[in-house]
């Protein structure tokens, strides 16, 4: 598990982002128990109230939630994993398209290249399981 941290923004903004694009992709598992505040925050190479925070903030958006002795688990909550994720597919969609737009495309070139790439990629991935390289 890599832990991509930038200056720019704060640090437990940048870790809350990141694990919960672990949780919507199923890296981290629905009803399964996170390490320690302690071990992630060493894993990160944060400080220990810097995870902490970025876990209270999982909570509040009920990603998580702690059991008293037992530590945070991820919801299983599968309805709740999925609106996010969706949200979060809504939110990379809307500034992809403020980015063609910037670059000049219309609606309509824009879905064509999507179409395109699309179909680039399924070629891509066909080829890659008729080679047996998937």
């Amino acid at each position: 598990m890599t832990w991509n941290l930038a200056g720019d923004r704060p640090i437990w903004l940048q870790l809350t982002e990141q694990i919960q694009l672990r949780i919507l992709t199923g890296e981290y598992q629905a009803g399964e128990r996170l390490p320690s505040v302690r071990e992630l925050a060493a894993q990160a190479a944060v400080n220990p109230n810097t995870m902490q925070k970025a876990l209270t903030e999982l909570e509040r958006s009920g990603l998580l939630y702690a059991q008293r002795t037992s530590g945070r688990f991820i919801t299983q909550d599968g309805e709740r994993i999925r609106e996010m994720r969706c949200r979060m597919a809504q939110g990379e969609t809307r500034q992809f398209l403020a980015r063609m737009e910037e670059l000049g495309f219309s609606a309509g070139e824009i879905l064509e290249l999507v179409r395109r790439q699309v179909e680039a990629e399924e070629g891509k991935a066909e080829e890659d399981s008729d080679d047996g390289t998937e």
